[in-house]
């Protein structure tokens, strides 16, 4: 199977009321050529899980300034104010999640297990409407698995199979997300020749569907 498309296939892979997983952290290991691309589409009304909403005029914050996004599952909004804007003005509902939990939560969905018992956040509203659980005398609050139908990743290196290789803090929330979702499109910014070291391997290609070349 070829795995290698383009952004605007990719693109066309996303519809209206997904749920979109988006790597990165303040836009630092995203997809930004997809998600530029995304944002001049016309699909609306999906639900964005990422560390955060990046800026208004980079990343997955060009997505919320278009309002195509009705819901945000994400750990900080503070660098994109339209974001808070939008959340006051009841026009997109936005979960916050403690960072570690949310990574947590994510993993939890591509290692098959039903969610993640954690104390972060007792006796504050993010327990709100959860479960609490003790053990051994210790309360912990039950965070569901957060899956996704399409994780938008990047990579600064992918083999044609679609092993996955980065350099730096690039690697952020990509290969927790790379697991979770039942679609992984990966954008990289660069194709080697032949097979990827399996010593560099983070993300195996079993894990990635679709592999976009960054511009």
């Amino acid at each position: 199977m070829n795995k290698i498309i383009t952004k605007e296939e990719a693109c066309n892979l996303i519809k209206d009321g997904s749920r979109v997983m988006v790597g990165g952290f303040l836009a630092c290991g995203s997809a930004n050529s997809i998600i530029d691309m995304l944002a001049t589409k016309s699909v609306k009304n999906l639900t964005l899980i990422s560390n955060d909403t990046a800026f208004p005029d980079r990343g997955c914050g060009k997505l919320v300034v278009n309002k195509q996004i009705s819901k945000v599952i994400a750990s900080h909004i503070g660098t994109n104010p339209e974001t808070g804007k939008q959340m006051n003005n009841k026009e997109m509902e936005v979960v916050l999640m403690p960072q570690g939990s949310l990574a947590e939560c994510i993993r939890a969905a591509g290692a098959g297990l039903g969610g993640i018992l954690t104390p972060t956040g007792l006796g504050t509203i993010v327990q709100e409407n959860k479960k609490i659980i003790n053990v051994k005398g210790q309360d912990y609050i039950l965070e569901e698995a957060i899956h996704a139908d399409i994780a938008i990743i990047y990579a600064d290196y992918a083999d044609k199979y679609g092993n996955l290789s980065y350099n730096g803090t690039t690697r952020n929330f990509n290969p927790l997300m790379a697991m979770a979702s039942e679609i992984t499109i990966v954008e990289v910014k660069e194709i080697v020749d032949g097979c990827l070291d399996p010593n560099q391997i983070v993300v195996p290609s079993i894990f990635v569907n679709y592999i976009v070349k960054a511009e």
